[in-house]
């Protein structure tokens, strides 16, 4: 047998064209030729056949290398190995029995091979292009483009493409215009750390990344545009986690001359008919609505999961005059009802308790729910009629255990709110199919910085506060409620928007309660209020965290899985090694020199 090397047998691709994707060929072309090109999945050698599993974006087919049939094509596939690129001329032959494979779209036919070229070769991948693999991300990551030829990630960017051109879609038939906005903007606190970018013309001077195009999208409602719509980059240099990442993509829009309902109505009309083209399943609109106050009331959070149970339960009422001294001096007291959770062990339980300390959490108090007693170091402080007004309300029964945490109001909420995601995971008690959004109203306007001993935006300092709360600016700020709306799908916030102010006026009011000076406000903000002198249609909109939806939509763990070139959680790029240090003479040119 000749013995052949794959740089031998490289050749250029010349004028061969493909005729059908790998996932096409089916007993529709039986008889026919066909040109297919792709990747080596798998290499089998039965001695007599080679068979390859010929791989590209759409799907797998087999080809057939036959010593009958072609025998020099049969001898050069002697060379070929996984992820070596092909192109191959052949005919479609039904597979003989038994050897058919009714789980692939292919599995009836196969290609026997009249010609073929090797395009390229290639080194053996770190990992192996399949599935189910068991790699870190720190090796996906940095041969990310060995990562994006599983079916997969393929499937992921084939989603965001599809949800894209919904929006797209939906947003052109409403009458919005999609509009650019620019990425070299100027530097405003809005929540999180900007992005700056050195600017060599303006020694000195820096211009910063958006974190949004809040500011452009109001000036394009003040410059007629009435509908604006943008699938748009944002950059924050924050921590990361599992939903967050430094540059993401927003569906952004604004309307001009509307109200909560008209913004919410679209958005909602909007996701439904991306859900239905992407993942083919039907929301019933209009959503669900819930205000800020309830949602942490019964469920601890602002974004609720409201996919199941375990709903939080005031109990300060109960327990304020109880023996526990924890209960009685403390400002709130909750609980959790888990039904016949009593099978949770004590090593559970104990861990459970190192979990909330993460939220501020001191420990964990419990009880679980016997016919015949109460088993809990806590249950000898409870008098008889604290528990039965205690098995009244949370209507307790045995084989149920019931998670109590006491203290500041903020921390209790927070704390089972979390614990509810937690044990809900932990239980299994989260249908996994179903989407469930609910619309979060009556927002708070402020929230207090105890480190910065004043009032913060809620959402950011262009929310316009309820009509009949205005003058609770300068009187009674922590009452003062915002036209703010978000969407939260399955516990994850994916939209939030508002009712913008619109008047000059109002909108140096809400400087002067944030704190904002006239100096500072005219320096950042000067020429959103000089533009608002010029008459400011009234105006509101919503964004959408694409990425954070997608994640939701794909089933994954992380937005990074539905993100082509995502950077680690310390926001760095291990493909491209981004960042990296420059040369002195480049910043030089910026006016700028590295410290230390």
């Amino acid at each position: 047998m000749p013995e052949f090397t794959a740089d031998q047998l490289i050749q250029p691709l010349g004028d061969w064209q493909r005729s059908h994707h790998c996932a096409q060929t089916d007993l529709a072309l039986l008889g026919q030729d066909v040109c297919l090109m792709g990747w080596v999945q798998y290499r089998r050698d039965h001695g007599g056949l080679i068979f390859i599993d010929l791989r590209d974006r759409e799907g797998l087919t087999q080809v057939v290398f036959s010593p009958d049939h072609n025998l020099q094509a049969h001898q050069e596939a002697h060379v070929l190995r996984p992820e070596y690129v092909l192109a191959v001329k052949g005919t479609v032959r039904q597979r003989p029995e038994g050897m058919r494979n009714p789980n692939l779209k292919t599995g009836q036919i196969e290609v026997v091979v009249n010609d073929w070229k090797l395009l390229n070769a290639a080194l053996t991948p770190p990992f192996p292009i399949e599935e189910r693999i068991d790699v870190s991300d720190h090796l996906r990551l940095k041969y990310r483009y060995l990562d994006l030829r599983r079916k997969g990630m393929t499937r992921n960017l084939r989603l965001r493409h599809d949800a894209v051109q919904s929006v797209r879609s939906f947003l052109n038939a409403e009458g919005f215009l999609e509009v650019e906005t620019p990425v070299l903007t100027k530097s405003t606190p809005e929540g999180a750390r900007d992005f700056l970018v050195p600017s060599r013309q303006h020694a000195g001077h820096f211009f910063a990344l958006p974190q949004s195009p809040q500011l452009f999208k109001q000036l394009l409602m003040l410059g007629g545009q009435e509908k604006y719509y943008q699938i748009v980059r944002c950059f924050r240099d924050e921590d990361l986690r599992a939903d967050r990442q430094p540059e993401f993509t927003q569906i952004d829009l604004e309307m001009a001359f509307v109200q909560e309902e008209q913004v919410m109505s679209i958005a909602e009309r909007m996701i439904k008919r991306v859900i239905a083209s992407t993942v083919d399943k039907d929301l019933e609109t209009p959503f669900p609505r819930m205000s800020y106050s309830r949602a942490l009331d019964i469920y601890g959070l602002d974004r609720p999961d409201t996919r199941f149970g375990l709903l939080l339960h005031d109990c300060t009422h109960i327990v304020k005059d109880s023996d526990f001294k924890l209960f009685a001096e403390a400002e709130m007291v909750k609980a959790i009802r888990v039904e016949q959770g009593e099978h949770l062990s004590r090593r559970e339980i104990d861990e459970l308790t190192e979990f909330v300390k993460i939220f501020g959490a001191r420990g964990l108090a419990w009880i679980k729910i016997k016919a015949d007693q109460w088993h809990s170091p806590i249950a000898k402080f409870l008098r008889e009629e604290e528990k039965q007004q205690l098995v009244r309300e949370l209507g307790l029964k045995p084989g149920d255990i019931v998670f109590f945490q006491a203290g500041k109001a903020d921390m209790v909420r927070t704390t089972l709110g979390n614990l509810r995601l937690k044990l809900a995971e932990k239980l299994d008690l989260i249908p996994e199919d179903r989407l469930d959004p609910v619309w979060i109203t009556d927002f708070p306007l402020f929230e207090w910085d105890q480190e910065e001993k004043r009032w913060t935006a809620c959402h950011h300092p262009f929310t316009a506060p309820r009509d009949d709360d205005r003058d609770l600016l300068e009187s009674a700020p922590e009452l003062a409620r915002a036209r703010a709306y978000d969407l939260v799908l399955n516990g994850s916030e994916i939209g939030g928007g508002s009712i913008r102010i619109h008047t000059p006026d109002l909108q140096s009011r809400m400087f002067q309660a944030l704190g904002i000076s006239r100096e500072e406000a005219d320096s950042k903000f000067g020429f959103l209020i000089e533009a608002l002198k010029y008459g400011s249609p009234p105006h509101g909109g919503i964004a959408f965290g694409l990425d954070r939806l997608l994640m939701i939509l794909g089933r994954t763990d992380s937005i990074r899985e539905v993100i082509a070139f995502p950077k680690t959680q310390k926001g760095a790029c291990l493909l491209t090694d981004a960042p990296t240090a420059v040369p002195a003479k480049q910043l030089g040119e910026l006016g700028l020199r590295i410290k230390g």
